[in-house]
């Protein structure tokens, strides 16, 4: 009976950490702010271009991370449908934030960050499984989103037709993510550079979540 007793306060425990750690966003600015001329979508289309090189002590804010994130995987229209069309309507590309306090899951419904884990695991998106390819520059910015495939949102599709159709629509996102980020003068690229076995632990991923791109999001440094 102790036992269960211990068992049943350290999960309330955890689930009270987990709360405590959420981070409730401001809502998405889907108009234009006020005084901020925002870049036509053809005026993105035609300069966008990937960034390698961020500032390091310019932090971007709640509110960005929370437009950011609506621009990827947000809900509108009747809120049944999001700003990134995924096949049949799956829903599948899941957004995990990852910050220098810690990592969360974009919570598209409730346009929430739901907390994970403590701690600075950007370093994960600096180099591949087995470290022959790294690039550091990553470190450099300050939020890093990590698009993911979820197969398990399929119904009745074989696992072949999923997978693609999963890697299809995490590039729709990233694109959404590249063109925002144009638009609004921050900076971004989009890479699949990153350490999947570990984010896999770290996220709680399965065979069936599958880690796909990832984009730092920051400022450009200047020359």
């Amino acid at each position: 009976m102790k036992h269960v007793l211990l068992a049943l306060f350290a999960a309330m425990t955890l689930g009270m950490s987990a709360q405590t750690y959420d981070i409730q966003l401001p809502a998405p600015q889907t108009t234009p702010v006020k005084k901020q001329q925002n870049l036509t979508l053809v005026d993105a289309l035609r300069t966008r271009h990937s960034v390698r090189q961020y500032d390091a002590n310019k932090k971007i804010s709640n509110q960005q991370i929370s437009n950011v994130c609506w621009a990827a995987v947000g809900i509108q229209r009747d809120k049944k449908h999001t700003t990134n069309p995924t096949a049949r309507n799956a829903q599948e590309i899941r957004l995990f934030v990852f910050m220098e306090s810690g990592v969360y899951e974009y919570v598209p419904q409730k346009n929430l960050l739901a907390f994970i884990i403590d701690g600075d695991y950007r370093k994960l998106m600096v180099s591949n499984a087995d470290h022959t390819f790294e690039q550091n520059f990553v470190m450099d910015a300050s939020v890093h989103l990590l698009l993911v495939a979820d197969l398990q949102r399929f119904e009745n599709v074989d696992r072949e037709h999923a997978y693609n159709m999963g890697l299809v629509d995490a590039g729709i996102a990233c694109q959404n993510i590249n063109l925002y980020c144009q638009a609004v003068g921050l900076a971004t690229v989009p890479r699949a550079t990153m350490d999947v076995n570990i984010i896999r632990e770290i996220c709680q991923l399965n065979e069936e979540q599958i880690p796909v791109l990832n984009n730092p999001i920051g400022y450009e440094a200047k020359k």
